[in-house]
């Protein structure tokens, strides 16, 4: 098939307006619309689809990374079994979040007791899916959906290696234990990661700024194994003077030669993306992202996957896409850096 980089998204196209298959594809990204531990705003169920629909607005020239898009990019289908199954569970965690936990309610502890059951079907369905593709040779990327979604990748990719890093962007430390009692809340993913997968030798978190007492103190007990470069840390080193770029060097330094990339998007300042369920004042700008990723990728460590997670598109007005806008433009970023740094595509000066 012909393809044009430098024409418009055509009708029918793939993500990004591609025309490859899964099987051409070097990268394969897993849509998981599942957000039924969400706390406060909705919609990151809507994400994986915002994304994929704000694609086609992407121009494929990118100015870090020489035509990612010649590597491959292919998007499976939203797994109809994830969108009943977000269903089913959003009504029952609505009942359980309204009240605060389910305490010693009988009802509200059935209930929360499918949604963890739910949870857990989701994680299976995720960690087959990323086998399945890395056996073939892929490198996967998550879309979600709430933040709890990469917790299957993660374990299949665990499945694959003696140890690796994540490196994760958030306004949130998602260190809580069960949030709400739900085990695999939204707000309790590297808890989960950190406890049941120790292959992950390090997590590096950045742009931390909303975060519990029990947090902090779970981080610390993790002693080097978790470095928290919080956004209150980065914003005073800006003002004393320092230089991003040094700043980012470090990020870079305290992370091992293989690092999974989880980002959270509410991680930016949120006039990025203003829909997100969780926003929180402060945070990281995209071109600072791109700087820490465009380190790792020069520094000769391996990006070996990545997610995305918590686009909400703006729930009363279906036309405004720059939420999902934002989230594909940095999905494209995520996967030209990964690229780069296994040797499949080539940085720009």
């Amino acid at each position: 098939m012909s393809f044009d980089p430098n024409a418009p998204a055509q009708p029918g196209s793939g993500v990004f307006g591609l025309p490859h298959t899964e099987s051409e594809a070097a990268v394969v990204l897993v849509p998981v619309p599942w957000e039924a531990t969400t706390s406060y705003g909705g919609g990151a169920s809507d994400g994986p689809r915002a994304i994929r629909e704000a694609s086609a607005q992407v121009d494929l020239y990118d100015l870090d990374v020489e035509k990612p898009y010649a590597a491959g990019i292919f998007m499976l289908e939203e797994p109809e079994q994830i969108v009943t199954a977000n269903g089913k569970g959003k009504a029952l965690a609505a009942k359980i979040i309204e009240a605060g936990g389910a305490g010693d309610d009988p009802e509200l502890a059935k209930a929360l007791a499918k949604v963890n059951a739910l949870s857990d079907e989701v994680n299976a369905w995720v960690k087959s899916e990323t086998a399945r593709l890395l056996d073939a040779g892929k490198i996967v990327g998550v879309v979600g959906g709430d933040h709890s979604v990469p917790f299957g990748a993660l374990e299949a990719l665990a499945a694959t290696r003696p140890s690796f890093g994540v490196l994760h962007f958030d306004a949130h430390s998602d260190t809580r234990r069960a949030y709400e009692g739900f085990v695999h809340s939204h707000a309790s993913i590297m808890f989960n990661v950190l406890e049941r997968i120790p292959q992950v030798t390090k997590l590096v978190q950045v742009g931390i700024r909303d975060v519990c007492e029990q947090e902090i103190d779970y981080c610390k007990s993790q002693g080097a194994r978790v470095r928290m470069f919080s956004d209150r840390e980065l914003v005073r080193r800006r003002h004393a003077g320092e230089a991003f770029a040094k700043t980012a060097k470090e990020i870079v330094a305290a992370l091992p030669d293989e690092v999974w990339v989880s980002f959270d998007i509410d991680g930016l300042d949120p006039r990025y993306c203003p829909h997100t369920g969780t926003p929180v004042m402060g945070g990281l700008d995209p071109a600072e992202v791109i700087a820490i990723l465009r380190d790792l990728a020069t520094s000769g460590k391996k990006i070996v996957g990545f997610d995305l997670n918590e686009v909400a598109p703006n729930q009363s007005d279906e036309n405004d896409e720059w939420d999902g806008n934002v989230g594909a433009r940095m999905l494209y970023k995520m996967i030209g850096f990964t690229l780069a740094s296994l040797g499949k595509a080539r940085l720009l000066d």
